[in-house]
């Protein structure tokens, strides 16, 4: 099977093709007439989720899922080709991903109380449900999980029942986790990268080292040192630029942390760079995680470098590439040019919201409680210098962070913890919850083009919140909600979240015969 991208992973044959089945929103069947789901908690309401509801009326049964049929095409690859030898497979799925929907007897290994609107999709945004729809959330997560444990099971099964243990190398990881309600955070990317989302599973069968079945390796790895462990197991030697390691040959017995931070004998690695574009560039030493923002609130400059100017769901616009210009070569890039794109900064999701974050997980594993500690910052600070050269970051980046280019040109004006310390707190408060705030029919959790359709609605909004249907707030969360939009930008705040709720309650009585629940059913 070939490889799939992460977050796309969708089920066809081994040699490629058009999928037969489809994920979350793909555009896979066709449906003019809009569906009719349930009343549902999540503000999100665009194509993708429109599209996925029409999606689920073909996926009744767990057989015609598409994480079955991809662990179906690669359990067949194994019946065929198991005998022979320098053969790869790898087998992966979309799975457990949001929208959280499979079968009943799945979702029935986790029996709860709860009579609330469906929710098994969570907006990327600050928790505003309550405790009890929380809970609700993670059991339906839990549910594809155990469906998936049950397709890994299956391989685990066709490894004994081809005698695959003696002599196939087994690898078992995943890209990113998913925050379900930890840190008051639905989801990943508009907060930072905290421990819930990199620290991932990672689980090794080599057959070439017995006395390792069943030991657990603090060493600090990377998903990076993937590809140079399947090149080594098979004899290959790995390119010059490769910066992975092979895991066999540098994780020791005892790869733990030392007390000043560093990593134990046997390691193969001293520190990790890891992060998104455009947010907190982060690094790691196995103890200590260093999370820099930008130093100033325009998080620039920032440019993007590409020789394939498409995003996720679409190509660069005109408008974009009106300036482009061409960057020297990157050490990577083997002599060529790449195309160099000015890349916009919304305030709203940069890392300057969040501040730079210093957590000690000795101390503090579930990353509660940041620290200050110039002198641990500033050694991060030379180990995220290093790592920034040895990857030939581009020369905007040390701008944009405010770091000299040499490790050890940093000092204490590079410090940034304590100087962003108050909007780092800030940032922690939780969000307003629904139950907070009474509710009329309609409410701080009613669609905004429904609210704002109502001219009373919409004078009590600009009454009590003057200037915000004149911002670009209302356009960053489409088809959200006003409770939505306070916990994602922060305003309005809670002050006037209470009194519009408490002025939408009187005009709106809950008492009033009309229903929002056709709004539910009909995406804005």
């Amino acid at each position: 099977m070939h490889p799939h991208d992460a977050e796309r992973a969708a089920a066809g044959s081994a040699a490629g093709g058009v999928p037969d089945v489809a994920q979350e929103g793909d555009p896979w069947k066709g449906h003019v007439a809009d569906p009719r789901p349930p009343e549902d908690l999540r503000a999100g309401r665009g194509e993708l989720w429109r599209q996925d509801w029409v999606n689920r009326q073909y996926l009744g049964s767990e057989a015609e899922q598409p994480q079955t049929l991809t662990f179906d095409a690669g359990l067949e690859f194994l019946s065929v080709n198991h005998a022979e030898d320098d053969w790869f497979l790898q087998i992966e799925t979309f799975d457990p991903h949001e929208p959280f929907f499979t079968q009943a007897h799945y979702k029935d290994l986790y029996p709860h109380d709860y009579g609330g609107p469906h929710f098994d999709w969570p907006d990327y945004n600050r928790v505003t449900e309550t405790p009890e729809q929380v809970a609700h959330a993670r059991y339906e997560y839990a549910a594809p999980l155990s469906m998936c444990d049950h397709s890994l099971g299956r391989v685990l099964d066709a490894m004994d029942t081809h005698g695959l243990w003696d002599d196939t190398l087994l690898i078992v990881c995943t890209d990113h986790g998913f925050l379900l309600g930890e840190k008051g955070w639905w989801a990943k990317v508009v907060q930072p990268w905290y421990e819930e989302l990199v620290h991932t599973p990672l689980f090794v069968h080599d057959p070439r080292r017995p006395d390792r079945a069943g030991t657990h390796d603090a060493t600090l790895v990377q998903t990076i040192d993937i590809a140079p462990t399947l090149l080594e197991y098979f004899g290959v030697d790995r390119t010059p630029d490769m910066q992975g390691r092979p895991l066999g040959g540098t994780a020791g017995t005892d790869g733990t942390a030392g007390t000043d931070g560093t990593a134990g004998a046997g390691a193969g690695r001293t520190s990790a760079l890891f992060g998104m574009f455009g947010g907190h560039v982060n690094i790691t030493d196995g103890r200590y995680v260093y999370m820099r923002a930008c130093h100033d609130d325009t998080n620039l400059p920032l440019n993007e470098h590409t020789l394939m100017p498409t995003r996720i769901r679409g190509r660069f616009t005109p408008r974009e590439l009106a300036d482009i210009t061409l960057a020297e070569p990157f050490s990577f890039t083997k002599g060529v040019r790449t195309v160099r794109v000015p890349a916009p900064a919304p305030a709203l999701l940069g890392p300057q919201r969040f501040g730079t974050l210093l957590f000690d997980l000795a101390s503090d594993p579930h990353q509660e409680r940041p620290i200050v500690d110039d002198a641990v910052e500033l050694r991060m600070i030379r180990l995220l210098i290093e790592q920034l050269r040895a990857n030939d970051a581009p020369h905007d980046q040390y701008e944009r962070l405010g770091l000299p280019h040499e490790p050890d040109s940093a000092d204490e004006r590079h410090l940034l913890v304590a100087a962003q310390r108050e909007r780092a707190d800030a940032a922690r408060e939780p969000a307003a919850r629904a139950d907070e705030f009474p509710e009329g029919t309609l409410n701080l959790r009613t669609p905004l083009a429904r609210l704002l359709a109502d001219p009373a609605a919409a004078d009590a909004v600009r009454h009590i919140v003057p200037g915000l249907l004149d911002t670009e707030l209302l356009t960053l969360r489409g088809g959200g909600t006003l409770l939505h939009i306070a916990a994602f930008t922060g305003r309005p705040g809670r002050a006037q979240l209470t009194e519009l709720a408490g002025e939408l309650a009187r005009l709106f009585p809950a008492a009033r015969t009309d229903s929002t629940a056709d709004d539910a059913e009909v995406p804005a």
